[in-house]
């Protein structure tokens, strides 16, 4: 039994440090360990095909952890529901617009099919200046799996017109930067580019060790990745663009945040729900002719997005 000051302690946390995914599958073995990190708040978005009942027990098993149903999502925030429509993986947005107006200091933005190691979130730097690797490119974009040990993988919504130029990069020793967002990798079968995953059949792990970055812009999703307070609501997984949702929502947030991400080593193992690497492909197909496009500016988002982000902006609490 926790003593009264462990309790606080312990509540403290939870104020400060939040979990957010959403899932249509019963809890998973990631799920179930996010549960059991009792120092985080974690939110679960359900979705139409959720069993309610199963995440409701999981709400009384575990007092850290808040599952919000379809019926509570369409009271608080009906219009943004109505925009996001059902069975979507953007539906973590609520997530996000709960956990700060909770008053989350740090949103770690997850997937059920991660399963975090022991020691996931311990080597936390969001909103913290800190000297780490630096890695210089001429390229206007750096594809964070360039400088790992796999060499036939590249980030999803990396640019593929810049493939051949991925590698021309330059360590250039420490430096320091104001952490914003921390994307730490993922071991296994990750949510890597649809076109590696198709030819290689990847079952990575990656050798980093330590945190590092980049002197321009670079990719990073949604499935493994902590981002601060400050982001928000510049950040946001975007619907109607197929599988740049969080990618392109990194961009974004890039222009407004320069050089406030970092990338660090692998904290899950991914043991992919079932998908459908073909129809992977096709989601993808939006960012394999716009990406380079989208951060050059010469490509205008659609008018359904622009009225997504003015929904999902009203919503934050300030």
């Amino acid at each position: 039994m926790l003593s009264n000051s462990s309790e606080i302690k312990l509540e403290y946390l939870r104020k400060m440090k939040y979990i957010v995914t959403t899932t249509i599958h019963p809890p998973t073995e990631a799920i179930l360990k996010f549960c059991s990190k009792s120092d985080w708040k974690f939110i679960i978005i359900g979705d139409l095909k959720t069993p309610t009942a199963e995440y409701l027990l999981l709400e009384k098993q575990y007092p850290n952890v808040q599952y919000l149903t379809p019926q509570d999502q369409e009271m608080r925030y009906k219009e943004l529901s109505d925009i996001l429509g059902w069975n979507t993986v953007e539906r973590r947005n609520i997530g996000f617009i709960e956990a700060y107006n909770q008053g989350a200091e740090i949103i770690a933005s997850v997937d059920d099919d991660n399963i975090p190691y022991e020691d996931w979130g311990k080597d936390l730097y969001v909103n913290k200046e800190i000297y780490l690797d630096t890695y210089l490119t001429n390229s206007p974009v750096f594809d964070p799996l360039s400088v790992t040990h796999n060499r036939y993988v590249w980030h999803r919504g990396y640019p593929i017109e810049l493939l051949l130029e991925r590698f021309n990069v330059k360590y250039a020793g420490r430096s320091l930067r104001k952490v914003l967002v921390q994307a730490d990798l993922w071991n296994g079968d990750p949510d890597v580019d649809a076109i590696a995953r198709i030819a290689y059949r990847p079952n990575l792990e990656f050798g980093i060790t330590a945190p590092y970055c980049a002197n321009v812009i670079s990719p990073f999703n949604s499935q493994n990745t902590f981002l601060s307070r400050e982001v928000f609501p510049c950040y946001a997984v975007l619907p109607f663009v197929g599988r740049m949702d969080d990618i392109w929502g990194g961009y974004l947030l890039q222009k407004t945040f320069s050089g406030s991400v970092i990338y660090n080593r692998a904290s899950v193992y991914q043991k992919r729900n079932e998908q459908d690497v073909i129809k992977n492909l096709r989601d993808e197909l939006i960012g394999y002719e716009n990406t380079l496009k989208f951060i050059k500016g010469e490509y205008t988002l659609s008018p359904e997005v622009m009225k997504f982000y003015e929904v999902y902006k009203k919503q934050f609490k300030k």
